[in-house]
């Protein structure tokens, strides 16, 4: 149960607009040291407790069907492990058995004679990869505007490869971006080398339709006239119910919220970061990069490598834990996930984006792939024999000699392990 103090339900609230009277806008040292506790929100933390799975299931997919036999050994897709997120602790090959409704194990004799795992997706899962990539295509510009507003809120519209693969999935993007997406938009995209010898992704040029905040769109609708034309936008806030904000708490976030807005797409180098005006523009700018994820959340750990990029202060993102009304930080499956809380009506998202559908059927699938394994109906199965077929006859490599690399050019952060 969420108690909102602005959306569509309480928008003139007396409690975010009390004030009538004008409030001083001027600069100064005034970060008020407000702690909030945290409070464990039990619906929001179930929308990222199948995430882990859900995700390495995707991206599992996505690199056995990029093979043109469609199915790969399982020394080879370890060496994508770092892309999968799974803990260091579970066996990919016992991940990957679990969701028999998604991969199908047979094995394969290598040049030593030795039984080999391999794994392909299963007809049902090849026809919804297939409706994926549909849907990818048919929203293509969508996807493309949202890596443009990415890079739009960064100061030079450049980013290293590496840090949009961490936030690929949550924009959307194809799993192989760099490759089906970029090239087909010369116009706007450009690969550059960046001074610490990284590839980097640099937008060509700015685009004054795309530099509106989600903000901003939505004030004229749900905030009052008068704050609008004076740039004090309010963000949607709300706290789950046993919060208990305390009468200073309180007061400090009412005039929080009438401080002046700061557009994340706007220069903000004249803001003093030692003040609550800095702060706002902060909040404005993660509360943007959750409205351009489709699932309006990401892993903290995904913005570490943001801060100079967008132009932010050292421990920039302490505004999650000052603002939970705004952010809620889950604490499941052993890291920290950053929710956009006004985009949930309880479970579920309020605005769900097509390819959202896409991952709501994989993970029905996969919960159907366990629930049938956890009743013995593929035990048979798991034994699956040799098939000395084609795939053989090309005396495939063992796990020591094999040279199989579906990696680009560059090296993936994710294949790095976290960034600190």
């Amino acid at each position: 149960m969420v108690r909102w103090l602005l959306w569509g339900r309480a928008r003139h609230s007396d409690f975010l607009y009390g004030f009538q009277g004008g409030f001083n806008h001027q600069q100064k040292a005034s970060l008020v040291n407000v702690k909030f506790k945290w409070v464990k929100d039990k619906v929001l933390d179930a929308v990222v407790a199948g995430e882990r799975d859900l995700r390495a299931a995707c991206v599992l997919v996505s690199i056995i069907s990029c093979d043109p036999h469609c199915c790969l050994p399982v020394y080879c897709l370890s060496r994508q492990r770092g892309q999968l997120g799974l803990p260091h602790d579970l066996k990919l090959s016992t991940f990957i058995r679990r969701y028999p409704t998604i991969f199908e194990e047979f094995h394969v004799l290598d040049s030593g004679r030795t039984r080999v795992p391999w794994f392909r997706l299963t007809p049902e899962a090849l026809d919804l990869h297939q409706e994926e990539l549909n849907v990818q295509q048919q929203y293509q510009m969508d996807l493309r505007d949202r890596l443009r507003k990415l890079l739009m809120l960064t100061k030079d519209m450049t980013l290293p490869l590496q840090t949009i693969d961490q936030l690929k999935w949550d924009i959307g993007l194809p799993f192989d971006y760099h490759h089906s997406l970029i090239p087909h938009h010369p116009e706007l995209f450009s690969l550059v080398h960046l001074p610490d010898d990284r590839v980097g992704l640099k937008l060509l040029s700015w685009d004054d339709h795309l530099a509106v905040s989600q903000l901003q769109k939505s004030a004229a609708l749900q905030q009052k006239e008068e704050d609008v034309k004076k740039g004090r936008l309010a963000f949607p806030i709300g706290f789950t119910r046993g919060f208990g904000l305390k009468r200073k708490c309180m007061e400090w976030l009412e005039e929080w919220q009438r401080l002046p807005y700061t557009s994340p797409y706007s220069d903000a180098s004249h803001l003093d970061p030692r003040t609550d005006v800095s702060e706002k523009r902060i909040v404005g700018v993660f509360h943007e990069l959750l409205h351009i994820t489709i699932q309006k959340k990401t892993e903290r750990k995904n913005v570490s490598n943001l801060r100079k990029p967008l132009g932010l202060p050292q421990k920039f993102t302490k505004v999650f834990e000052r603002h939970p009304g705004i952010f809620y930080i889950s604490k499941k499956c052993d890291t920290q996930t950053v929710v956009l809380r006004e985009a949930y009506d309880r479970h579920q998202l309020i605005q769900k984006h097509p390819i959202v559908d896409i991952r709501e059927k994989y993970a029905s699938m996969m919960k159907k792939g366990l629930l049938d394994r956890s009743r013995g109906l593929y035990k048979k199965s798991t034994g699956a024999g040799v098939e000395e077929d084609e795939l053989s006859d090309n005396e495939f490599k063992s796990e020591g000699e094999s040279d199989c690399n579906l990696l680009s050019e560059y090296e993936s952060d994710e294949n790095m392990g976290d960034p600190s």
